[in-house]
């Protein structure tokens, strides 16, 4: 009984241990890079019982070790850095509380990178809706799923479905092309008409073939109820201005050729839709994001493709308001689903689906890259 009293009130007369938490970055997190060189990583946290300790930060590269730079704590025992360094990753980045020469408490989050984000958003063929989950092999590929990073294996958390994706086999490419870690925000949700993806309050005349997410209006108009703007514009706020690299827009079935005409979006509208959202999330965003739109419109064999979209998506390119995508239309027999028979794309489609997708990033990332 005296051994266990002592062991309960012994903390209690030291006092609390000294805490140190590391909030940002996150593990296999990718911050997005300013120019091909380098870029910022964020570094916050809180300190816990360390009344006079001081907090020191570093990052720490697989070639050397980076210098523990002092941080001072503000309100709350908080502290907010921001330290530049080289692309690549990953770095493992340590936080300590250091008083009189002695290391009191520790923080390490293990997988940090400094590299290309994109947000990738439109209905399922931009979601987990494919025929065979995928894997990043390179290990240089991780996902956000609105509150932590993961190492981009499908499903992608974020994005409606459970099945493949074509992220983690075109963040392999983009990585071995650039040489540093690729990272994705996924949204996509499945069966979407670009009408769901309005902002709520902006009205057109007939309804998507499915309602979940639109509402009739008192004079027999139709709007959005604007929960999946909201969210684009929530995770384009989360990083912030240049936070990602672009915007990869994969949409358009739900749209083209239904089954009821009246339902079947005028490729009028299309454009003009679609070109609202983009104006509108940049607009709330704070900031000039680029779009990548791809060509979107097969169905089945039969029914594969609708020049009205494609020439709406197309005119968006040449309006210069988004770049152009893959053309998807274009993939066909084994590569959809149940041996060519579905819109969604088999194992083998979601790798040349990436592949698609890295021919159109890659030339215009180059150049990018090389006007700063």
């Amino acid at each position: 009984m005296r051994a266990w009293l002592a062991s309960f009130l012994l903390p209690l007369c030291l006092g609390a241990a000294p805490e140190i938490k590391l909030t940002s970055p996150t593990d296999y997190q990718v911050f997005q890079r300013q120019n091909r060189f380098e870029g910022r990583v964020r570094i916050t946290g809180s300190v816990k019982d360390a009344p006079g300790a001081q907090v020191e930060v570093r990052l720490v590269g697989s070639k050397r070790k980076g210098e523990w730079r002092p941080v001072e704590t503000i309100a709350q025992d908080a502290f907010d850095a921001v330290i530049t360094k080289p692309s690549g990753g990953w770095y493992r980045c340590e936080a300590r509380l250091t008083q009189g020469g002695k290391t009191l408490a520790e923080s390490v989050v293990a997988h940090v990178g400094v590299g290309e984000v994109f947000l990738v958003a439109g209905q399922s063929n931009s979601a987990n809706h494919g025929e065979e989950k995928q894997q990043a092999k390179s290990g240089m590929v991780s996902s956000f799923d609105r509150l932590n990073w993961h190492p981009a294996d499908d499903p992608q958390r974020g994005a409606s479905g459970t099945g493949g994706s074509f992220m983690p086999p075109l963040g392999d490419a983009l990585a071995e092309k650039f040489g540093v870690p690729i990272g994705f925000i996924p949204i996509g949700i499945g069966a979407t008409s670009v009408r769901e993806w309005l902002p709520a309050g902006v009205p057109f005349p007939a309804p998507p073939t499915l309602v979940y997410r639109v509402r009739q209006l008192p004079d027999g108009r139709w709007e959005s109820n604007g929960v999946a703007f909201t969210t684009l514009v929530s995770r384009q706020r989360q990083f912030g201005p240049g936070g990602f690299r672009a915007v990869l827009w994969h949409q358009g079935e739900s749209d083209a050729n239904q089954k009821d005409p009246t339902r079947t979006l005028p490729g009028s509208l299309y454009q003009e839709h679609l070109g609202r959202i983009i104006r509108d999330s940049r607009q709330a965003a704070g900031w000039d994001a680029p779009w990548f739109v791809a060509q979107v419109s097969y169905h089945v064999p039969g029914d594969e493709a609708s020049a009205d979209i494609r020439d709406a998506q197309a005119a968006l390119w040449k309006s210069g308001l988004a770049l152009p995508g893959p053309d998807s239309d274009a993939l066909k027999g084994e590569l959809r689903e149940r041996g060519g028979k579905g819109v969604h794309f088999s194992g083998p489609g979601l790798r040349e689906h990436a592949r698609r997708w890295a021919e159109r990033i890659t030339p215009w990332l180059e150049q990018q890259l090389e006007q700063k």
